[in-house]
């Protein structure tokens, strides 16, 4: 049977990837998506005050301008314009320096002194590679077309992260950096492959950086739902579909939703032990997240910090591992591991002239209904004096808040569901895309290669479709 007629349910990057697959295979493509504005975890609002743009949910794209599916598409041509701050990273340290992670490979192996020449040497071959390796890490499993690779970086990336800071980094300053890399992770550091993550990312921006959208993360979106549209697929925004069958017929339907979201709509259609298995699914920690107007430029104490699109707040090693492992344990830390992005120092769309933006998150228990603005901004604090003084407006969200404006993000989980060894290759379940319901596929971040703005859970969720339909 030919595929000739699908649904696509949410409109997040990974749903709007799906849409676009199967409409460039001839298929008629209804996308819906609950909110009046598409984009899901890809979207900006004024949320503090008027001409100041932030991003709601991702602010920045290194794993998106390193997605094949994403680099495919002729997004340039429907406004979107990538901007990469100098520095990917800056770490700020106690004694008032900052630890780098450069979008030159040659800059960063200098800046970690003693530590630079290991580093060089474990990631040179891979930063080269990095076009053929990211498209095998943001691939289920499969039969790899580059397995020596594959293999050379699963050897670095299996290990737990807070090993791996103290085996490679001999340095305060480099076991501090990779320690905030691997916190992306959203799991304690001493969890196996939680070293996968922070070598993604560290290669990711000595190969392509780590860039913000123009205008906000909303424009990505904006030019991915133009650009279908441009190929004849239809959007329907502001219409929540709460069963499968408010649909219609269809050859397929992909639902860009969570594991316990597709649980909900599916209803009948799938067996008790498949639904059994969803039910078992692990969330992570959630989220707290604050933006704020500035009066100007976040005065970090260390001058590199300036340079740099996102910084990690959170002290050394120790300290990060501390804070990531708290929400495991049921609460949120004094000190947290705190990730900002300034993006008004490389882009001035997104506040008025000689005003600034910033962004920062926090990881709490999941679902937590804590208010950690004062240790968040304590945090800052620490390591720019003076920052309390230049805000002219916050505006906060807590994990429900999250859900709230995007309700895959269940209990704050910006992840699509825990990342770890059981979930990270087998998500939600050992189907991966595909469901025991004939035309019911599931295109989310609880599928691999998992959380981040790629697109390439959409992708591999279509692609399966189109296979089944041939």
């Amino acid at each position: 049977m030919r595929l000739r007629k699908a649904f696509v349910v949410g409109g997040g990057p990974n749903g709007l990837a799906a849409a676009i697959t199967l409409v460039r295979e001839g298929v008629a493509v209804t996308l819906v998506e609950a909110k009046e504005r598409i984009g899901g975890g890809a979207s900006s609002e004024e949320l503090t005050l008027p001409g100041f743009i932030h991003d709601t949910c991702s602010a920045v794209h290194p794993l998106a301008v390193s997605s094949p599916v994403l680099a495919s598409l002729p997004l340039t041509q429907h406004g979107l314009r990538w901007i990469t701050p100098p520095l990917a990273l800056a770490h700020p340290l106690a004694d008032g320096s900052a630890a780098v992670l450069a979008n030159s490979l040659e800059e960063t192996a200098e800046d970690l002194g003693s530590d630079g020449r290991l580093y060089r040497r474990l990631i040179a071959p891979l930063v080269s590679r990095w076009d053929e390796l990211s498209a095998e890490v943001l691939a289920p499993l499969h039969v790899p077309a580059h397995p020596l690779l594959l293999a050379r970086f699963g050897m670095l990336a299996l290990w737990p992260g807070a090993w791996t800071a103290r085996a490679v980094f001999r340095q305060p300053q480099g076991r501090a950096l990779f320690a905030g890399l691997a916190a992306h992770s959203a799991l304690p550091l001493e969890q196996p492959a939680t070293s996968a993550i922070g070598w993604v990312l560290a290669l990711a921006a000595h190969a392509v950086g780590w860039p913000i959208a123009e205008g906000g993360s909303q424009r990505l979106a904006d030019a991915m739902a133009s650009y279908f549209r441009s190929l004849g697929g239809h959007i329907v925004a502001g219409t929540e579909i709460r069963s499968l069958d408010e649909l219609g017929d269809a050859d397929a339907v992909l639902c860009d939703l969570t594991a316990a979201q597709l649980l909900r709509v599916a209803g009948t259609r799938l067996p008790e032990g498949y639904r059994r298995r969803l039910g078992a699914y692990r969330y992570g920690p959630g989220a707290f997240k604050l933006d704020w107007a500035l009066s100007g430029p976040i005065p970090w104490s260390a001058p590199q910090c300036q340079r740099a699109g996102t910084v990690h707040v959170g002290g050394s090693l120790d300290e990060v591992a501390a804070a990531e492992r708290s929400p495991w344990q049921g609460r949120a830390h004094e000190r947290p591991f705190v990730l900002v992005t300034q993006p008004s120092l490389f882009d001035p769309t997104r506040a008025p002239p000689g005003k600034h933006t910033a962004w920062a998150y926090c990881l709490v228990p999941n679902g937590s209904g804590q208010d950690m603005t004062e240790r968040i901004e304590s945090q800052i604090e620490r390591f720019a004096p003076g920052f309390r003084g230049r805000i002219l407006a916050r505006h906060a969200m807590r994990p429900a808040e999250l859900e709230r404006h995007d309700a895959n993000l269940v209990g704050g989980d910006i992840t699509g569901g825990a990342q770890n060894l059981g979930q990270l290759f087998l998500r939600p379940t050992r189907r991966l895309y595909r469901t025991p319901a004939a035309g019911l596929y599931i295109c989310s971040a609880s599928t691999p290669p998992g959380g981040g703005v790629h697109g390439m859970c959409g992708y591999n969720a279509a692609r399966a479709a189109l296979r089944d339909c041939r």
